[in-house]
């Protein structure tokens, strides 16, 4: 059975394992012990603190275990709301029009300007599930396990949920977008700016990017067909969020271009369809039931698993397993909160 949890320091080697395997472009997890350290002591600090009414600089890491091997397989994560401590950049893509009456003349054309517009809201991010143990629901699962939690401790999360979306970039980390950037005002490549953002370095953004107003058919037609489009590896992750209810404003990252989606965390399907019940354990009753995503109500013991569960409404109440009760930590009449991994259309 696969359990998320929140991260530990024994967890370290394999999140620096992680870091390693998402490669160029992944910026939440630079390889760097000093940053990845502080990663799981900020994510300790996190699901540990007490009598949290709003978000604030919270930055929760959970991994995906094998209890069969013991051995890290995924993680994900959430900032609570980004932009407080460190500037959080973007470029907005919107449209100006030139026009003259006189000559009948009607221009429209693209402008990507610089901003700090999602200054607060929540993001999901890290979300990483190692070779050998994709396939089945296990990245559903290490994904829409975030929209349960939030909603199951709303006052820790902003009603807006963003995700940053991995752009277009090659084997060699070059990205088309930056390459333009990089030599009109930048002088080092995509794999140095993105290793320098993902240790906390943002300094250079503000001091060298450009602060007017950047007119996309200036820009190189290669740097052009990459703004809002995601890697190759990316397009699976946002498919399902596009499922849940996301969808892309305009905003897109400054050094890859790729799109920044939004949803109202009321909106999201997972989230919106879930259900909080107590428990009844009953091993023959549980194996009945259809597969749930499922989560118990605490936060520094937080666990979720996968598996079947029977529901019934009627009741108010919710069948488990006496495996899943011991993975999740709960015991019969305490409550969980639960998604269906296929929904009925």
């Amino acid at each position: 059975m696969n359990i998320i949890r929140p991260i530990t320091q024994a967890d370290y080697q394999a999140l620096y394992d992680i870091a390693v395997e998402s490669g160029i472009g992944f910026t939440s997890l630079p390889v760097n012990d000093d940053l990845l350290h502080r990663k799981v002591d900020r994510a300790q600090e996190a699901f540990t603190k007490a009598n949290v009414t709003q978000p604030g600089d919270e930055s929760y890491l959970f991994v995906m275990e094998d209890t069969t091997t013991g051995e890290v397989v995924g993680t994900s994560g959430i900032e609570a709301a980004v932009g407080i401590d460190d500037a959080f950049y973007h470029y907005h893509l919107s449209k100006v029009v030139h026009a003259s009456r006189e000559l009948n003349i009607h221009n429209t054309v693209e402008i990507l300007t610089f901003c700090n517009d999602y200054t607060g809201v929540t993001e999901i991010c890290t979300l990483f599930l190692r070779e050998q143990a994709r396939g089945g629901i296990n990245g559903r699962f290490l994904s829409k396990v975030r929209f349960l939690f939030m909603m199951e401790h709303r006052e820790r999360f902003s009603e807006t949920i963003i995700a940053e979306m991995r752009g277009v970039s090659d084997e060699e980390g070059r990205s088309p977008f930056w390459e333009w950037l990089e030599t009109h005002f930048f002088s080092m490549d995509f794999p140095t700016a993105d290793y320098l953002t993902g240790i906390g370095n943002k300094v250079f953004i503000a001091e060298l990017m450009p602060k007017y107003p950047i007119y996309v058919n200036l820009l190189s037609k290669e740097a052009q067909a990459v703004i809002g489009q995601v890697h190759d590896k990316t397009r699976p992750a946002l498919q399902l969020l596009e499922g849940e209810g996301f969808s892309c404003r305009g905003y897109v990252d400054i050094f890859d271009a790729g799109p920044t989606v939004e949803a109202n965390l009321s909106h999201i399907r997972t989230a919106q369809s879930s259900l909080k019940m107590p428990i009844v354990i009953d091993d023959a009753a549980a194996a009945q039931g259809q597969t749930h995503y499922i989560i118990n109500t605490s936060v520094a013991d937080f666990r979720a698993v996968a598996t079947e569960i029977g529901v019934n409404e009627e009741q108010n109440i919710a069948v488990l397993s006496r495996q899943a009760a011991a993975a999740l930590n709960v015991q019969e009449g305490d409550y969980v909160r639960l998604a269906p991994v296929k929904f009925r259309d």
